[in-house]
């Protein structure tokens, strides 16, 4: 057995015992041959082919070379050498010898003539010196089996010769040969013949006949080790598996098919199971069962789930009329469909006044509550309703596969006919002043036909196909503000009194100011005039006063300007009226999340596309809440949310909404394609112009100076929190650690009772030592921002640790300017650095600053000399509208440090 399995290791080149006629070697000298070719009997008896020499009376060199071999594949052959040798003793001739020489020569064709190549060592390359273990007297013969090793093969083949100096020996058999390892099955791959080159040979295979790799960049074909002597070496580095609809056979070398019946679902070691209830296979190596007739799976549902069929219809309706509004309640249908995701829907159509008339869909001065979809409870109120008026309401029962069916949902209807009067629609909807933000609408009072009384009114807004906006005013008029600079927007208005509300008014636009026309309105232009030159005379008094008065703590204040000021959404008792208050739900269906990009401190970070229906698909991207979450985790993952709906600017990431009222929880933001700042900086190194690199610190410092406009501070400020999007315009993200500022401190700042974790190489010092956190202290961040920034992307403090740069800037080091950095921005990172916090220049100020450099670009090329040791560091503030120097200039010393503190 041992043969057989080493005939399939070996490929022979030559074996002389196989040879039946003469060998036909060369002798060399040619003119004196001392090695004779005989026939002989071999161990079996049977008639081979020999070389013998004897001249252990002469040191003369005797040459026997073979014909040429070809080495086909391999790199690696193998000498089997059969001999036998006399020993010296018994001969007892002074130049007798007991060992000889092997040699090789490589060549690309049989080029080999009796005088070509030279005999001697160069050009022929030895193999090994070869001595006897068995030597003959002249009573006995004993033989000699030598295997060697011939390697780095070359040419197309080679000669091998034999060198005799003085012996007296015999070549019995030789043999040459290479290994290679046979053709193997084993982990649902096939390794084809491989012959090793080298110790060991990595050998590629292919997956068997309905196995796969599972797909993705990780995926790797299956190898395996084939070593030197011809066997494999351990165990393949195979993902093969068998495919959707196969299982492993008895071993792991095949795969065979899913018989009738039965599925697999996926690729891997599984195996096939029944098929789920209502579902059958057509051919066997199925990977899903079909639904019988009438049955369906949805696009959620696993494939091992049992198949379903839409609910039928919704039992009983009760209706409860209270003048113009109605609710309905009703009883859950019979057959759920084999399903628990039941759900409802509510359809409304008015059929005119009294018994007669056609009927048509309610418009949009229906409202229900809690919704019109998606109800999972069996009770519904509508309002808005007109008096006197028959409607029918249908109530749908829908499950998954509702879609999918082919037929109507299942459904049931009541009809209903209100009573009492409500308000005729609004009339005279005008514009009695505009500015470039804002617009006031008057409308004149409707008139009441019976005892009722307008108690409120509803004004709604929109820009052209955009959404409805919704606003209240118990006066006939109404001041609409944050509105975009010369916009046109459609207004309609109602009234709403004791028997609910009327119909909309007809559709009417108005514009908004574009930019710097003075606001007017619909009164007298020459007292309007008078007016203003009157404010802006006052005006010019009260700022003299204000520039000698107010000092830096007056902060953001700007006359006739009312901020709208950040709300801690952990200050509500119940933390889900501020994110319904500050964050807009958007039903799941109208997400599509294409693939995974990142993990959060929650959950999955994913790209998607949001379709609202009347507006243009966008992507998004869309935070997850995991599974098995408590109520204090959803509830610090959806207060970034309500962060984040109460910011509206450029450089802040947008909140497209969130979705709570299905599983996982979501929050969407507008999606930003190149991702963090800081990662993108370190991919696109050296790619931007420096006005690039300004450009996106103005928007970043624009962004900041929002947010502290607003009493707001982040707390995190850093590359890795700001996000690029594909035209390069940065904005500010990542409100985990941000918390809201007091406004009734003339030193507001947020003090952490609970400690947590600080990024140390972006935090102010005061921030470390007292956990003290205000915008001055987001300035500071933002100084690390403009170095990581100017660096591409590079660490800071590069690899000191925590401590290390706690201890350097205690004693006063700075990060230096960052290669070919403008001197003007570094000396504006030394004035977010500086150890005052009152003195570092407020976001409005870095603004102005970075404008007045994009409008000067020779200011950006003057760079500091490199390995300076003295910077310049000037702090400068601003009080109003006036800028006061605070700080003299002085020298930065950089203390003496070893170089791991430095750098």
């Amino acid at each position: 057995k041992y043969n057989n399995m080493l005939f399939c290791w070996l490929k022979v080149l030559l074996n002389t015992k196989l040879e039946t006629s003469d060998l036909g070697w060369t002798n060399y000298p040619a003119e004196d041959p001392q090695w004779e070719e005989l026939s002989g009997l071999d161990e079996e008896a049977t008639s081979v082919r020999t070389y013998e020499i004897c001249t252990p009376d002469s040191p003369t060199s005797y040459w026997l070379r073979t014909r040429w071999i070809p080495r086909r594949a391999a790199s690696i052959i193998y000498v089997e050498i059969r001999f036998t040798m006399m020993e010296c003793v018994s001969l007892n001739w002074r130049h007798c010898k007991e060992t000889f020489d092997l040699y090789s020569y490589q060549s690309d064709s049989d080029e080999a003539t009796p005088s070509h190549p030279a005999w001697m060592e160069n050009p022929y390359a030895k193999v090994s010196t070869l001595a006897a273990d068995q030597l003959m007297s002249r009573s006995e013969r004993r033989s000699n089996l030598r295997l060697l090793r011939v390697q780095r093969l070359q040419g197309a083949g080679l000669y091998l010769a034999f060198r005799s100096q003085g012996t007296c020996m015999a070549l019995l058999a030789v043999r040459v040969f290479y290994r290679k390892c046979p053709p193997l099955r084993r982990a649902f791959a096939y390794f084809p013949e491989t012959v090793p080159h080298s110790l060991v040979e990595q050998a590629q295979g292919v997956c068997v006949e309905n196995a796969v790799t599972p797909p993705g960049e990780q995926s790797q074909p299956p190898s395996m080790l084939c070593g030197e002597d011809g066997q494999w070496v351990g165990q393949p580095t195979s993902s093969c598996s068998c495919r959707p609809g196969y299982e492993a056979g008895d071993t792991n070398v095949r795969c065979r098919a899913c018989p009738s019946g039965q599925f697999k679902a996926g690729s891997g070691p599984g195996v096939c199971v029944p098929c789920p209830d209502r579902s059958n296979t057509l051919i066997p190596g199925s990977a899903y069962c079909l639904c019988h007739p009438g049955y369906r799976r949805a696009d959620s549902d696993p494939p091992h789930a049992a198949c379903t069929r839409p609910p039928s219809a919704p039992r009983s309706i009760v209706s409860q009329i209270n003048d113009t509004s109605v609710t309905l309640e009703w009883s859950e249908p019979l057959d759920r469909g084999g399903r628990g995701d039941l759900v409802y829907r509510v359809f409304c159509s008015s059929c005119g006044t009294g018994l007669a008339g056609s009927c048509s869909p309610c418009g949009d001065s229906v409202l229900y509550r809690p919704a019109q979809r998606g109800l999972t409870q069996r009770r519904v109120s509508v309002w808005g309703l007109r008096p006197h008026t028959k409607y029918t309401f249908t109530v749908q029962s829908l499950n998954g596969v509702s879609a999918l069916s082919q037929s109507e949902p299942a459904s049931d209807r009541v009809n209903v006919t209100t009573s009492r009067d409500v308000p005729p629609p609004v009339s005279g909807l005008r514009r009695a002043a505009a500015s470039e933000s804002s617009l006031t609408l008057e409308w004149n009072v409707p008139l009441l036909q019976n005892q009722f009384q307008v108690l409120d009114y509803q004004l709604r807004y929109s820009p052209k196909a955009g959404q409805w906006q919704y606003v209240s005013s118990r006066s006939s008029s109404v001041v609409v503000t944050g509105l975009q600079r010369a916009g046109r927007y459609r207004v309609q208005v109602r009234a709403r009194s004791q028997a609910g509300y009327g119909s909309f008014s007809s559709e009417a636009s108005f514009n908004t100011l574009p930019d710097g026309e003075t606001p007017v309105s619909v009164g007298s232009q020459l007292v309007v005039t008078a007016v203003l030159v009157s404010i802006g005379v006052l005006i010019l008094i009260a700022t003299a006063i204000l520039d000698s008065e107010l000092s830096d703590k007056s902060g953001h204040y700007q006359m006739g300007q009312t901020m709208k000021v950040y709300i801690d959404p952990f200050t509500y008792e119940d933390p889900n009226e501020a994110v319904r208050e500050f964050a807009k739900e958007i039903e799941a269906s109208f997400v599509k999340i294409e693939e995974v990009i990142g993990a959060g401190e929650f959950g999955e970070v994913c790209r998607g596309r949001l379709r609202v229906p009347g507006r243009k698909e966008n992507y998004v991207a869309i935070k997850t809440l995991k599974g098995g979450y408590t109520d204090k985790q959803r509830r610090d993952f959806l207060s970034e949310a309500s962060i984040m709906g109460q910011f509206q600017h450029p450089n802040i990431i947008h909140l497209e909404g969130v979705i709570t009222t299905s599983c996982p929880v979501m929050i969407l933001t507008e999606f930003m394609e190149n991702g963090a700042l800081d990662s993108f900086l370190r991919v696109n190194d050296g790619q931007f112009t420096t006005i690039q690199l300004v450009g996106m610190l103005r928007g970043i410092a624009a962004g900041m100076k929002y947010l502290s406009d607003m009493s707001f501070v982040h707390r995190d400020l850093a590359a890795r929190n700001i996000l690029v999007n594909s035209n390069l315009v940065c904005k500010v993200s990542d409100f985990g650690l941000s918390r809201f500022l007091t406004e009734n401190s003339s030193d507001p700042t947020y003090t952490s009772s609970l400690g947590g974790k600080i990024p140390i190489r972006w935090t102010a010092p005061e921030a470390i030592a007292y956990r003290k956190f205000t915008s001055a202290s987001d300035g500071w961040s933002y100084g690390i921002v403009m170095w990581e920034v100017m660096s591409y992307g590079e660490r800071p403090y590069w690899d000191m640790s925590n401590q290390d740069v706690i201890n350097a800037i205690e004693q006063d080091y700075r990060l230096p300017p960052p290669p070919e950095c403008p001197a003007s921005l570094h000396a504006l990172m030394l004035d977010c650095w500086q150890k005052e916090r009152a003195n570092r220049p407020r976001f409005c100020d870095v603004v102005s600053a970075l404008d007045r450099l994009i409008r000067n670009p020779a200011s950006l090329k003057v760079t500091l000399p490199e390995g300076r040791s003295d910077l310049l560091r000037v702090g400068v503030t601003l009080a109003g509208h006036q800028k006061k120097i605070l700080s003299s200039v002085q020298t930065l010393r950089v203390h003496e440090a070893p170089p791991t503190l430095l750098y």
